[in-house]
């Protein structure tokens, strides 16, 4: 007479209706690990204990708990292989839904289950959820609107979709309320009683039913529509990664590799598919085909496999330009040899055709691009979105989701990996934007440079939260960049030449920060799973490699205004090197006396003989450690490159920045020479000639780096004016001192 308190579903419990009301934990870890499901992990994504929680006994459990179902749920690689099983799922829900439906006609329309339902909306958030919670646990929470929230800051859905998907969600939940208000039953059907329609009607706030099945009609086709683009059938649907539909791709990836007498065959139907030059591509195919990896992929896997590898063949008509289409190929097939048993990669290349294609355009468009790819194939990951490449960088936000990351990370391993995983994503989005060419070259190094302060930033907060010497809440330390991070003209692959400085009156302080130190360069340069974060040189610092690993802001003052003994004062060269330096990261207030430093002494009047004497002469030193051989012209370090036009600029900002304080401004050597033009030092038509020249040969070393060449050497005819240009202006200036 007095009903119930709940409705209780023991149904999902382990083995389900078979299995006992109560299980251990033990019985739970075995269970999760021979027979637990794709579908058991959605539903323990919402799993949370709700017995009493306070006592010691009570936490540890829930501890217990917690460790043996985050890894069941959340794998530690990109799982993309759960959009098939999920897909499965809704199928058998749709099927069950519409036996019902035909069983009992009064309950078809069902919200929940139906069409653009609130299953669908849960699944399309959870899908991240399973997809990427292993690796970022920002996606560890329990709430669908959480989740859609988290995605869309993450870039990975926009903030369009976020917000239709939530009006919708809230919309469904207060329809189904009022569904189970009526006579408190569990029911999701819309009613078929005319005088049950309008009293819903009336309580969603609709003047008459068909006004709320309007509305209601045009939430689900905006959930439809985003559930089918996560979850249609990529393999068996339009434009999937079936073979069917090119029979030379088939016919390519097949037996016929390794049988007798197919050579001939082979080509022709290489040709077919766009492919001249076939030799070295067959040798890639037959080699794959014929490995153990391969052979011992298991059927389901390798049917995956067969569908990619015959795509990514069919693909080769579309590749421009056509006589790099062998390469790219065989490039392509050496990615999938590395990624062949990670099915959660070959599960994205399924799932996602346009990535495919993707791919095949970053490793056909430089062979830099393409290796980077294949030693982190996780990057895969970044071209699944072009809205996500093409967002706007935005440091901050990066800075904020990568500390909470770090904070939410088990230990500092996975810290560490994390790190580097962030790092090479937004590199990677860099270098898609540069292949795209939406960056220029000066933009990729800007763009460069500004993601290696950021990261550094974080990892020296990260470091000295965990640093077991830490004596105050934050380091009064700060990295300053010198060289091309310090000019904002860094590589995808340049060192960084940064120096660190510390400011703190504590007695143990030199102690301190140099342990500090020791442990912030194992964090950014040893090299883990995910690869190492970055290279470090630090002979810059105050004496070189002689000298201490951190300097005393006050010590580095007197060290470079040349205050101490003769043995303890910078060189000339090292004032050149100030020319290119900046606050990096760390203490923004020991940045700001670094540069009150660094002005001082690039104010410091100077004779104009001496100094020239002495650049010169280190020219002469770079071009010695620089020796070409060849007939090429290498355009960093050869007479007419650009370490010359470095040095010019160079010299002009020490002898006259005292005179015109615009000289100071590290705004790169372009627009120093602009200034120094304005100074009157040249006439401003010269100014623009150099300036040019820098940026061709800047322009010529970023293609040649992107297509793997390791050193920026082009036919002298080439830049033959651009040289003579600047060997004119460099005898000008220096006469006939430095020229070898």
């Amino acid at each position: 007479a007095d009903g119930f308190v709940f409705r209780v579903d023991m149904r999902l419990r382990p083995n389900g209706d078979s299995g006992p009301l109560v299980c251990s934990l033990g019985m739970l870890e075995e269970y999760f690990y021979v027979q637990g499901r794709e579908w058991e992990r959605y539903a323990w994504i919402k799993g949370r204990l709700v017995s009493e929680v306070e006592s010691e006994s009570a936490l540890r459990l829930a501890r217990q708990l917690d460790s043996l179902v985050k890894p069941f749920v959340y794998r530690r690689y990109l799982d993309f292989g759960v959009i098939s099983a999920i897909r499965s799922l809704h199928v058998q829900i749709r099927q069950e839904a519409q036996r019902r439906a035909m069983m009992r006609p009064d309950k078809a329309d069902d919200i929940k289950l139906g069409r653009g339902g609130i299953r669908e909306i849960e699944f399309s958030a959870q899908v991240f959820q399973l997809i990427r919670g292993g690796q970022d646990a920002g996606f560890r929470v329990r709430p669908t609107l959480a989740v859609l929230g988290y995605a869309a800051a993450r870039g990975l859905i926009s903030l369009e979709v976020r917000g239709e998907l939530t009006r919708a969600y809230d919309f469904l939940r207060g329809l189904e309320h009022r569904l189970q208000y009526r006579d408190d039953a569990q029911t999701h059907a819309m009613p078929v009683d005319a005088e049950e329609r309008a009293a819903l009607a009336k309580s969603m706030g609709f003047a008459d039913y068909a006004a709320l099945i309007s509305t209601l009609d045009g939430h689900r086709d905006k959930v439809e529509r985003q559930f089918v683009q996560i979850f249609s059938d990529k393999v068996g649907g339009e434009g999937g990664c079936g073979a069917s539909g090119d029979g030379a791709a088939a016919w390519v990836w097949s037996g016929a590799l390794v049988e007798e007498g197919a050579d001939d065959e082979l080509v022709e139907r290489l040709a077919q598919l766009g492919i001249d030059d076939s030799a070295p591509l067959l040798a890639r195919l037959r080699g794959l085909w014929q490995s153990s990896r391969y052979a011992g992929l298991p059927e389901k896997s390798r049917e995956r496999f067969d569908g990619v590898a015959q795509r990514a063949l069919q693909a080769a008509r579309t590749l421009e330009p056509r006589e790099r289409r062998g390469d790219t190929l065989a490039r392509m097939f050496e990615l999938l040899e590395g990624v062949i048993r990670r099915g959660a990669y070959l599960a994205l290349l399924t799932e996602y055709p346009d990535a495919l294609n993707r791919v095949l355009n970053v490793l056909g468009g430089s062979r830099w691009a393409a290796g980077y790819l294949i030693r982190h194939p996780q990057l895969l990951d970044e071209l699944l979105d072009d809205e996500a490449v093409t967002t706007p960088f935005d440091w901050p936000e990066f800075s904020r989701l990568l500390r909470a990351r770090l904070a939410a990370a088990a230990d500092v391993e996975q810290q560490m990996d994390l790190l580097r995983h962030a790092h090479q994503a937004e590199a990677f989005r860099i270098l898609l934007n540069d292949l795209a060419g939406r960056l220029s070259v000066e933009h990729v190094s800007d763009r460069l440079s500004e993601l290696a302060d950021a990261v550094l930033d974080v990892t020296i907060e990260t470091v000295w939260q965990q640093f077991a010497k830490r004596h105050r809440e934050a380091p009064r330390f700060a990295a300053i960049a010198y060289g091309k991070l310090g000019g904002k003209e860094l590589g995808y692959a340049s060192d960084l030449d940064i120096i660190f400085l510390y400011e703190d009156d504590d007695e143990r302080a030199s102690e301190i920060y140099a342990a500090f130190a020791r442990r912030l360069i194992t964090w950014l340069t040893t090299a883990t799973g995910a690869g190492t974060l970055f290279d470090i040189d630090l002979r810059l610092r105050p004496n070189g490699e002689s000298g201490l690993l951190v300097t005393d802001l006050d010590a580095f003052r007197r060290y470079q205004l040349r205050e101490g003994d003769a043995a303890n004062t910078a060189w000339v060269w090292e004032h050149q090197a100030l020319t290119r330096a900046r606050f990096s990261a760390g203490d923004a207030a020991i940045g700001g006396a670094f540069e009150a430093i660094r002005e001082q002494v690039l104010t410091t009047a100077r004779d104009a003989a001496p100094l020239a004497a002495e650049i010169a002469a280190m020219r002469q030193r770079v071009e010695d450690g620089h020796p070409n051989r060849t007939e090429l012209f290498d355009l960093k370090h050869d007479r007419g490159g650009m370490v010359d036009i470095e040095f010019l600029v160079q010299y002009w900002v020490l002898l006259h920045a005292a005179q015109d304080p615009e000289l100071i401004r590290n705004t790169g050597n372009i627009a120093l020479l602009r200034e120094v033009s304005r100074f009157g030092l040249m006439s401003a038509e010269e100014a623009e000639t150099i300036g040019s020249a820098y940026r061709l040969y800047r322009k010529l070393q970023h293609q040649l780096r992107l297509d793997g060449m390791e050193k920026a050497r082009v036919d002298p005819a080439r830049v033959a004016r651009e040289r003579d240009a600047v060997l004119a202006l460099w005898r000008r200036v220096f006469g006939e001192r430095g020229e070898g």
